[in-house]
C-alpha cells in the first residue's frame, strides 16, 4: 500500500522534529485539540439520536422520546442498553491495556497515553446507555473520546511525553467546552480538578483549545447555552445571606449524594453477579421506574429547564428529586459508565428550588425569585461534588449567560465546598482525593524534623574511658566515630577512627591513656532536633559518614541521640515520588 509507505515515512521524518513539542507548537496543537474534540462531541450527539432512531423509531430529548414510548418499551429499551453496554465492558475488560484507560490517570499520574481498545470499548458502552435513557451524564464519554484523539495525534507526531499529558488535558478541556457550551470552565475543569495546577503553561493551551471548540460548535450551528437566563435581576444587598444558608445545606448533601453513590456500587459487586448480568438488571430496574416516571430518563436537563421555567409545587419537586436520585444511583451502582456531572446539576437545582420556596414562604417580602436559587444550588452542588468551586461558578455563569447570578455563586458555592470538605473527605473525581493526599504527604515531609528521625546513639563513651575502651568499641561497632560525653551527658566531641589507629601505631603503650588526648571537638557537625531536612541535608552534604550526633540545643549540649543519613534520604524519596506522581511536573517544563 502506498500511502502505508507514505505515512511511516512522514512519522520517521516527523520523530527528529523537536519544536514539535515547543510552547509555540503547543499552542497551534491546542487549536487542533479544540477542532477534534467538537468534531468528537458532535459525532457522539449523532450517535445518540441513529441508536434512538432504529430502536424506536423517533429521536430527540431522551425525556421526550421515553414519554412517547408505550409501557412495554420503557422496560425494553433500557433493557437492552445495560446488555449491550454489559457486553461491551466485558470485551473491554478481558484484556488488560498496558496504557492508561481513563483520561485522568493518563494526564494526572501517567504518560499521557490512552488505550484505543479500552478507550472505544467503554464509550461505545456508555452510548448505549445514555442512548437507552440511562440516568447518568453523557459528558464522561465525550471528554474521554476527545481526550483519545488527543492522544493519539500526540503519539502520532511523536511528541514528547510530558507534553503529550498536556496534548490529552487539552483534548478534555475541549470536550467539556463543546458538551456545555463553557470554554472558560472547560479550561478551569481540566486545570483545577485533573492537573491541580493553574499555572499559564498549562492552562493557556488549555484556554486555547476550549475557546477553539467553543468556535467550532458555534460554527456548526451545534452551540447552545444550556440554561441562558439573561434577565436575572441583580443581588447586592443583604439578601445575600440567605445563600451562605444554601450553601451550607448543600455542603451537608454533597457529600451524602457521593456517598450513596458508592454505596450502591458496592451493593451491585457484592451481589455475586456477573458484569453482564449487573449493567442488565440495572437497565431493567430502570425501566420499571421508567414505566411510572418518564421524566426521569437522561441525565435531567429537561426537568432542570422545567424548574426553571414552570411552577412546581414542594412535595412535586421532593418526588421528581426521590425518583431521579434513585434513577441515578441504579445506573451508578450497576456499572454503567458516564458522568456524574450533571445528576449532580440536577440534585442542586432540587434543592435549591426547595430552599426558594421555603425562604418565599418565610421571607415574601425578599424579593428574589425562586429560579435564582435553583440556578446557584446547581453551582453550589457542583462545586461541593468535584472539589472545584471555581469551575462551578465559571460554568454556571457560562450556562446562563448571566453576569448577575455570579455573587451569590460565589458565596454559595464556596460556603458548600468548605462545609463538604469538612464533613467528609470524599468527591466525585479520585484524582481529587490523591491529590489532596499527596499535597499533605509534601506538606508533612516538608515540616518533618529532626526530632522524628533521631535514633539511639550506641557508640558513646565518657571521659574516663580509655584508648583501650575505644578501640574495643570499635572492634564491636562497624561505625567511624565515636562519640565523647561528660558525666551530664553532654557532647564534647568524637574520637575518629584514623586518628585513633595513628596514635597507637604512634604510641603502642597508649591503651591506658583517657580518650580526651585523642578528641576532635570540631572534626563533626552537631544536629538539633527542631532543624528541618533541608538544614539536616545541608550538614550531611559535607559530611562523609553515615550519621550525625543530635544535641538538645547549643545551650544545653546534651546529646539526645544520631540521625542516619538513609533515614533522611528515605524522606525525601518519598517526596521525590509523591512530586513526580502530581501534575507539577508539568509546571516545571519551560520551554
Amino acid at each position: 500500500m502506498a500511502y502505508k509507505k507514505y505515512l511511516r515515512l512522514t512519522r520517521q521524518r516527523i520523530r527528529h522534529w523537536q519544536w514539535l513539542s515547543d510552547t509555540p507548537a503547543m499552542l497551534c496543537w491546542a487549536v487542533v485539540m479544540g477542532v477534534l474534540g467538537a468534531g468528537v462531541v458532535m459525532l457522539f450527539y449523532e450517535s445518540i439520536y441513529l441508536i434512538q432512531r432504529v430502536v424506536t423509531g423517533q429521536s430527540g430529548s431522551i425525556t421526550q422520546v421515553t414519554r412517547s414510548l408505550s409501557w412495554d418499551m420503557r422496560l425494553l429499551f433500557p433493557t437492552l442498553g445495560g446488555l449491550a453496554a454489559g457486553v461491551l465492558l466485558w470485551l473491554a475488560g478481558r484484556k488488560k491495556a498496558s496504557t492508561a484507560s481513563d483520561y485522568m490517570e493518563a494526564v494526572a499520574i501517567g504518560d499521557g497515553r490512552l488505550s484505543l481498545r479500552q478507550g472505544l470499548l467503554r464509550s461505545l458502552a456508555s452510548l448505549c446507555t445514555v442512548a437507552s435513557g440511562g440516568a447518568i451524564g453523557r459528558e464522561g464519554a465525550m471528554i474521554h473520546l476527545s481526550s483519545l484523539a488527543a492522544s493519539l495525534f500526540g503519539r502520532f507526531i511523536y511528541i514528547a511525553p510530558e507534553r503529550l499529558r498536556l496534548l490529552v488535558a487539552c483534548g478534555a478541556a475541549a470536550g467539556v467546552a463543546s458538551a456545555y457550551g463553557a470554554p472558560l470552565a472547560g479550561a478551569i475543569f481540566v486545570a483545577e480538578i485533573v492537573l491541580g495546577s493553574m499555572s499559564i503553561q498549562t492552562l493557556g493551551p488549555l484556554l486555547v483549545a476550549s475557546a477553539t471548540a467553543n468556535i467550532t460548535m458555534r460554527m456548526s450551528h451545534h452551540y447552545k447555552a444550556p440554561y441562558e437566563m439573561i434577565d436575572l435581576p441583580g443581588i447586592v444587598g443583604w439578601e445575600i445571606i440567605v445563600f451562605v444558608l444554601l450553601g451550607l445545606i448543600i455542603g451537608v448533601v454533597a457529600p451524602g449524594f457521593l456517598k450513596l453513590m458508592n454505596y450502591t456500587k458496592q451493593l451491585f459487586v457484592r451481589s455475586g453477579l456477573p458484569l453482564i448480568a449487573r449493567l442488565t438488571v440495572g437497565g431493567f430496574m430502570l425501566g420499571l421506574l421508567l414505566i411510572m416516571v418518564p421524566d426521569v430518563a437522561g441525565n435531567g436537563y429537561s426537568v432542570v429547564s422545567s424548574f426553571l421555567h414552570d411552577p412546581w409545587t414542594w412535595y412535586a419537586v421532593i418526588a421528581m428529586l426521590f425518583a431521579k436520585v434513585l434513577a441515578t444511583t441504579i445506573t451508578v451502582g450497576s456499572g454503567a459508565i458516564g458522568g456524574v456531572f450533571t445528576p449532580a446539576l440536577f440534585v442542586g437545582a432540587a434543592f435549591g428550588t426547595l430552599f426558594g420556596q421555603i425562604i418565599q414562604w418565610v421571607l415574601p417580602g425578599l424579593g428574589v425569585e425562586t429560579y435564582v436559587y435553583t440556578l446557584v444550588g446547581m453551582g453550589a452542588f457542583l462545586g461541593a461534588a468535584t472539589s472545584a468551586p471555581l469551575m462551578a461558578i465559571l460554568m454556571l455563569f457560562e450556562m446562563t449567560l448571566s453576569y448577575q447570578l455570579v455573587l451569590p455563586l460565589i458565596i454559595a458555592a464556596v460556603t458548600a465546598y468548605f462545609m463538604s470538605r469538612t464533613l467528609a473527605e470524599v468527591a466525585m473525581y479520585d484524582v481529587t482525593l490523591a491529590r489532596e493526599r499527596d499535597q499533605l504527604l509534601r506538606f508533612t515531609l516538608r515540616n518533618t524534623r529532626l526530632s522524628e528521625l533521631v535514633r539511639p546513639a550506641d557508640t558513646v563513651l565518657t571521659t574516663e574511658a580509655t584508648v583501650g575502651d575505644a578501640l574495643q568499641m570499635y572492634l564491636d561497632y562497624p561505625v567511624r566515630f565515636i562519640y565523647v560525653v561528660d558525666e551530664n551527658n553532654h557532647y564534647l566531641g568524637v574520637i575518629a577512627q584514623p586518628e585513633l589507629m595513628r596514635l597507637l601505631m604512634n604510641h603502642q603503650d597508649a591503651h591506658d591513656e583517657p580518650i580526651g588526648e585523642v578528641l576532635k571537638l570540631d572534626y563533626v557537625q552537631t544536629l538539633m532536633p527542631h532543624m528541618s531536612l533541608d538544614h539536616a541535608q545541608e550538614q550531611f552534604m559535607d559530611f562523609v559518614g553515615e550519621r550525625l550526633p543530635v544535641i538538645r540545643s547549643l545551650e544545653e549540649p546534651r546529646l539526645i541521640g544520631v540521625v542516619y543519613k538513609s533515614a533522611l534520604l528515605e524522606k525525601y524519596s518519598a517526596l521525590k515520588r509523591s512530586l513526580d506522581a502530581s501534575s507539577e511536573a508539568l509546571v516545571s517544563l519551560h520551554r
